[in-house]
């Protein structure tokens, strides 16, 4: 334990686990090393994924990755899931940090559900193998996939859910925020104007959500 300025950190795990206690039974004994046939099922459902990778030096990436349930990620074995990459905004920062440090860790979302699959592995970069054709969507088959082996796979808990309320819509306010067209004039030094970015974003997104280009 240190103090700063009026902060206190915790500095030891055994600091860490006397504040929170000890997990139940039935939450340590949850994980599995493979997929289950359930586990299948529930990537298979899902539409939307969070991917969270880091390089050699700890620096993390969050990215999401969206598609039509079925076409997220395929599941060829109990120890193997492909993720397909579609056109995005070419950083390609997760693939940086997977080239440096194989470790991935992915969270499975079905719309309307308070509970996610947590599936973490060692993932590599694959720019083509057999699988490829079976990722294809709308006629457009990707060019690069993610391919993890499965290390670690567990439910997890709907209580972050149900304490922010995300699935239910009188929660929701998306004016909260300008549009993104502005949020990024706001926030970038850039040549195009607010009308061009707007016609970018409402149309232009639309158009590339699979065709490279």
């Amino acid at each position: 334990m240190t103090a700063t300025n009026g902060i206190t950190a915790v500095t030891s795990a055994d600091e860490l686990r006397s504040i929170l206690g000890e997990p139940s039974d039935r939450v340590k004994t949850k994980e599995r090393n493979y997929l289950t046939d359930v586990d299948k099922k529930w990537i298979s459902a899902s539409p939307f994924l969070l991917m969270s990778t880091s390089d050699v030096e700890g620096n993390c990436d969050v990215s999401p990755k969206g598609d039509p349930a079925g076409s997220l990620a395929i599941t060829p074995d109990a120890s193997t899931l492909i993720i397909p990459e579609r056109p995005g905004n070419r950083r390609a920062d997760g693939f940086h940090n997977i080239l440096s440090n194989p470790h991935i860790g992915l969270v499975f979302f079905i719309p309307g559900r308070g509970d996610t699959l947590r599936v973490n592995g060692r993932a590599t970069v694959v720019r083509e193998a057999p699988y490829f054709d079976d990722l294809i969507v709308k006629g457009h088959r990707p060019i690069l996939a993610t391919q993890v082996e499965v290390q670690e796979v567990f439910f997890h808990c709907a209580k972050a859910f149900m304490r922010s309320g995300l699935w239910k819509p009188e929660t929701w306010n998306p004016t909260a925020m300008p549009p993104h067209a502005q949020l990024v004039k706001a926030v970038q030094d850039i040549p195009q104007t607010l009308e061009e970015l707007t016609e970018y974003y409402a149309h232009g997104y639309e158009k590339q959500l699979y065709e490279i280009r």
